[in-house]
């Protein structure tokens, strides 16, 4: 089985096609994971009524605080029970072969910890044509150069890594944060080199602020890589390149 995880905070727009999505995977043994994070939005309480007759497949757990992506993430690890963690953001599509391929890549590999390519999208979701390519391999030193790494294309067996690993710290870009402790401890990524999914992007998104990407990656550099002042401006070129042409 598949858990899949997905935070989910005032995304009453998407989360229907979210779950419409999953549905329609070709790889069909799954687990929908849903925690809401105190959406404003009447978030939970439409999902209710989709998942009614759904309910021992597809969960919502309901958090008590908002308390951000990263605790969502967390919370809804805990309820997995499936051998496989992938992670999806709610208005970020995935392709309909998307788990199959994966889960066949990384049986072939004896992977991990597994990525694959994706493509930007706009704020409906339609292909701009720009693809970011996942590498066949990255690790630590590799990863600090290159965030390459899109959290809804991850996947993880928890039979060859330990989940308490997996979860993701309460600081700033908790998804990269993750990847590099992972990578630090030795394990390496396997990139599978196929567009399984579209990362929607807003013209106005958070990522998009080019000055908080920077205060991110500098925080993450000397807070979570443990890196000096001369390693961190070092990978910092190799970042800012990268993440330039990423997005020309």
């Amino acid at each position: 089985m598949v858990s899949i995880v997905v935070p989910v905070y005032n995304a009453k727009k998407y989360i229907a096609k979210t779950i419409e999505m999953v549905e329609a995977q070709t790889y069909k043994d799954w687990e929908l994971i849903l925690v809401d994070d105190c959406s404003r939005d009447g978030s939970a309480e439409y999902i209710e009524e989709l998942i009614s007759s759904q309910a021992k497949r597809i969960k919502l757990i309901k958090k008590e605080r908002n308390e951000g992506a990263a605790a969502a993430r967390n919370t809804g690890i805990d309820a997995a029970i499936g051998r496989y963690i992938a992670f999806l953001d709610a208005d970020d599509v995935w392709q309909a072969d998307k788990l199959e391929k994966q889960i066949a890549f990384m049986e072939k590999t004896g992977a991990a910890f597994s990525f694959h390519s994706y493509e930007f999208g706009d704020e409906e979701a339609r292909p701009t044509g720009k693809v970011v390519h996942a590498p066949k391999t990255l690790n630590f030193r590799q990863a600090l150069s290159r965030t390459v790494i899109f959290t809804t294309t991850v996947m993880f067996d928890t039979e060859k890594i330990d989940m308490e690993i997996i979860h993701m710290p309460m600081v700033p870009s908790e998804d990269t944060a993750t990847w590099w402790r992972i990578l630090k401890s030795g394990i390496i990524a396997y990139g599978m080199d196929e567009n399984l999914a579209i990362y929607r992007r807003p013209a106005k998104s958070l990522s998009s602020n080019k000055l908080l990407a920077i205060e991110r990656i500098w925080f993450l550099y000397r807070n979570i890589a443990d890196l000096s002042v001369f390693e961190s401006l070092f990978y910092f070129g190799g970042w800012a390149v990268r993440a330039t042409l990423r997005r020309i």
